[in-house]
């Protein structure tokens, strides 16, 4: 999944200039809402990758890019309902790159998936947030959340050496895109209300990636079993945890939304054990307790910020 105000955040993001709702409580309990829409949208992005890879002998990696995208652009579209008068031209730039940057990550990562583990890719994928943590902290404390992280990332791929390369670059092409994706998403979603800019990226994102999908797939995206898998990783995919990490990104610092993304390769190595039978050895049972310890220094910096430092949604 997901991964945003300029293209090296700050570590005080701006509000939103459209609220969408009451401002949070104040103190402790408002930085926990944001940590809490970031666990859940990754719980789900990752269980909607391992459905994913069970969906793609059916439908090839860019025809399951080309329906999830597809389908999260209608649901989204259809829910938002967004206006599309009233917006600057650098919104819509802002949208447009935001939506090709969801493309190209998804693309590039289900390409991934489709030559290595799930989890060994999500641990290549997560070395870009990681890095752009490091690029946009200013505080020695989350570099050491940051290099505890790495270590972790770097136990759980202990066998990248065995790896097919083409499937390694892709997803390490793929981190790059979802550095981006944090910093774009949290951009998008400071410019437009709610998940209005969500909706129109994953539409432009959609058109950009569907005729690859066609390409690939053809008549085989029609099947009705195929649609029906299609919406359901769409929904865990994309609509789910876009729309969380989003919302998140309003009122939490990229560099901690960053760090907290090294808890993917552990939810996706789970994943792969409940849903594609990929067992955990031991080292990688000590890597996801590595990434799981780097995550909660990460929440405890965040939850242990000034007040002050946490923008009212």
């Amino acid at each position: 999944m997901s991964t945003r105000d300029t293209a090296a955040p700050s570590r005080k993001p701006a509000a939103p200039a459209t609220p969408t709702g009451p401002a949070p409580a104040p103190g402790r309990w408002a930085a926990l809402g944001p940590v809490g829409l970031v666990l859940a949208g990754g719980v789900s992005v990752q269980f909607g990758g391992a459905l994913a890879v069970t969906l793609m002998p059916r439908a090839g990696a860019l025809g399951v890019v080309a329906l999830r995208l597809l389908v999260a652009a209608v649901v989204l579209l259809a829910v938002c309902r967004p206006r599309l008068r009233g917006h600057s031209r650098a919104d819509w730039g802002t949208v447009v790159v935001f939506g090709v940057t969801m493309a190209a990550m998804n693309g590039l990562f289900y390409q991934s998936v489709d030559r290595i583990p799930l989890g060994t890719a999500v641990t290549l994928e997560v070395l870009g947030p990681l890095a752009l943590s490091v690029v946009v902290s200013r505080r020695a404390l989350n570099l050491v959340w940051a290099g505890l992280a790495l270590a972790g990332v770097f136990l759980l791929g202990g066998g990248v050496r065995d790896l097919d390369p083409l499937g390694a670059a892709f997803a390490l092409s793929a981190g790059v895109m979802w550095a981006a994706y944090i910093v774009f998403s949290g951009r998008t979603g400071r410019r437009f209300p709610q998940a209005d800019g969500l909706a129109l990226a994953m539409a432009v994102g959609a058109v950009v990636f569907l005729p690859l999908g066609v390409v690939e797939s053809g008549t085989k995206l029609l099947d009705p079993v195929t649609l029906g898998l299609g919406a359901a990783v769409a929904v865990l995919s994309s609509v789910l945890p876009y729309t969380l990490e989003l919302l998140a990104l309003r009122r939490m610092p990229a560099s901690t939304f960053a760090i907290m993304m090294s808890l993917e390769p552990a939810l996706a190595a789970t994943a792969g054990f409940l849903i594609l039978d990929q067992a955990l050895s031991a080292m990688e049972a000590a890597a996801i307790a590595l990434v799981i310890a780097a995550s909660m220094g990460a929440v405890r910096t965040q939850v242990g910020r000034r007040p002050a430092a946490v923008p009212e949604a």
